[in-house]
């Protein structure tokens, strides 16, 4: 299945919330108003609420709280983004100029905080405290990983294990909350609730070896952005952990030095190294991996059409090739 079909058995639901989405950016601020709407331009996957809704559905009625689980975690992403564009420096998201190459990092900081703020009333607004305490671990989580990435950097010292806690709390994280959060919304089974979020964990982990894997095979049409973005940033991800674990040692020495000399053209040379001594074929296996123990969680719950999507949005995370 691509995403369009994914999507089927909740798509009067995601229309549903992209109407909710947007009215929850509204503003008294003209500014901040102006740069919702070029936000909203900003067309995503919108993963995150899928999985909210897609949980939901699978483990009950999607009702009000639904929409509010969805509502805060897209908040909450959307306000992740605008900061690591700030972190990264980054200059363009989802084929458009980012928010801090249009309005500079002051404001590009501002409007996350905003939009941090609106999801936290999101939930207060509403009563909904678990929510609230699930999400606030899962931006303390996010935070420890994006921290503990740039310390590795800094020492050139990341190994596998600090790597799956880097993208565990990074990323899987988030998509653990989603999904948790969606069956919160819709049933008090806690088997099911935990089920749902073990799914998520292992799907979030298996998305990001994907994506870290595209960083040396994706092309730049599909992606956005040129690959060799993780070298360039000095992030050791698993294909390039794995091939300085295999190599022989000068070799492995060699690489290192390039990278952190930050050599021009040094990509091209570091991308021949992790083919050579298998660590695209060994994180697409792991990733593969990942993908088993996410679809094992959900296998006990009833068949339905929400069930068969979120089976095959596995497939399609670690498939996609952008």
């Amino acid at each position: 299945m691509n995403l369009k079909e994914i999507i089927v058995p909740i798509k009067p639901e995601l229309d549903e919330f992209q109407k909710r989405f947007a009215k929850s950016l509204k503003s008294n601020v003209a500014l901040i108003d102006i740069i919702t709407r070029y936000i909203l331009k900003q067309k995503g996957k919108k993963i995150r609420p899928v999985l909210v809704l897609l949980s939901a559905k699978m483990c009950g009625d999607l009702n009000d709280r639904s929409y509010i689980a969805a509502n805060l975690v897209e908040l909450l992403h959307t306000a992740t983004l605008i900061h690591d564009d700030v972190v990264d420096d980054a200059k363009s998201r989802r084929g458009l100029a980012s928010i801090n190459a249009v309005w500079k990092n002051k404001v590009a900081v501002l409007i996350g905080d905003f939009l941090l703020s609106k999801g936290l009333l999101v939930s207060l607004d509403n009563g909904e405290y678990e929510f609230l305490q699930t999400t606030s671990e899962a931006v303390r989580r996010m935070s420890e990983g994006e921290l503990l990435q740039i310390q590795k950097a800094r020492n050139f010292d990341a190994t596998e294990e600090t790597y799956f806690k880097i993208i565990s709390d990074k990323t899987a994280s988030l998509i653990k909350t989603c999904c948790k959060l969606g069956a919160l919304s819709s049933t008090k089974d806690k088997k099911k609730i935990e089920s749902l979020a073990v799914y998520g964990e292992n799907l979030g982990i298996a998305f990001q070896l994907q994506d870290d894997l595209l960083d040396y095979t994706g092309r730049k049409k599909l992606l956005g952005k040129s690959t060799g973005n993780d070298i360039k940033e000095k992030k050791f991800t698993l294909p390039l952990i794995h091939s300085l674990e295999k190599a022989p040692h000068k070799k492995a020495s060699e690489i290192m030095k390039i990278i952190k000399n930050g050599v021009a053209k040094s990509f091209e040379s570091v991308y021949y190294f992790v083919n050579e001594y298998g660590g695209i074929e060994y994180t697409n296996d792991i990733a593969q991996k990942y993908s088993v123990i996410a679809k094992s969680a959900i296998l006990d719950f009833p068949d339905s059409e929400s069930k068969t999507s979120l089976l095959e949005l596995v497939n399609f995370v670690t498939r996609r090739e952008y």
